[in-house]
């Protein structure tokens, strides 16, 4: 087997792809696998997202439809972001759909038929579950000293936390005062 492909299958950055970073190594593995699964579940939960989306029904469908494919696109938007973060402290990133099944700690939901509220609810808890994996990867960063990778957690949980706001404030009925 080729070098290339030792490297590609352990994870570890071929020398072609290094990039120069001043954080130590054990930083940059840490931080590079958190970031992945954070990237991983970026992708499942776009999925989840475009998926309820484009099955919504109901009286409300207008009003969900648009606020789901809203926030699919923001969800999106992070991928890039933080696939190339983890490239730029030295890092390697997913490659694959294979990579992010691994990964991803967001459930799919393959059901025939979810109910609207129960989809609003679903991607609520999904979105404060990834609020929280991201200040466990934004510690883990600010631990190393990466300041890059601190800064940009900080407004993806600004981002998420408005998400997982608007869709408790959608998937609220009249006279419902429980979380």
């Amino acid at each position: 087997m080729s070098k290339a492909k030792q490297d590609n299958k352990s994870g570890k950055v071929s020398p072609d792809l290094d990039t120069p970073t001043d954080l130590p190594q054990a930083g940059v593995d840490k931080i590079s696998a958190a970031l992945n699964v954070l990237l991983a579940d970026a992708f499942a939960l776009y999925m989840k997202t475009k998926n309820f989306h484009w099955h919504v029904s109901g009286r409300h469908f207008r009003d969900y439809h648009l606020l789901l494919d809203e926030q699919a696109a923001a969800i999106l938007a992070t991928t890039d972001e933080l696939a190339e973060r983890v490239r730029k402290i030295g890092g390697v990133t997913l490659r694959s759909i294979g990579q992010v099944a691994k990964l991803q700690t967001v459930k799919d939901n393959n059901e025939s038929y979810v109910p609207p509220r129960e989809m609003l609810r679903e991607l609520m808890e999904d979105n404060k579950k990834m609020a929280t994996a991201m200040r466990k990867a934004r510690k883990l960063a600010d631990d190393h000293e990466d300041v890059g990778t601190t800064s940009l957690l900080e407004n993806f949980i600004d981002q998420t936390e408005r998400r997982t706001w608007f869709l408790f404030e959608a998937s609220r009925q009249e006279g419902d005062n429980a979380a």
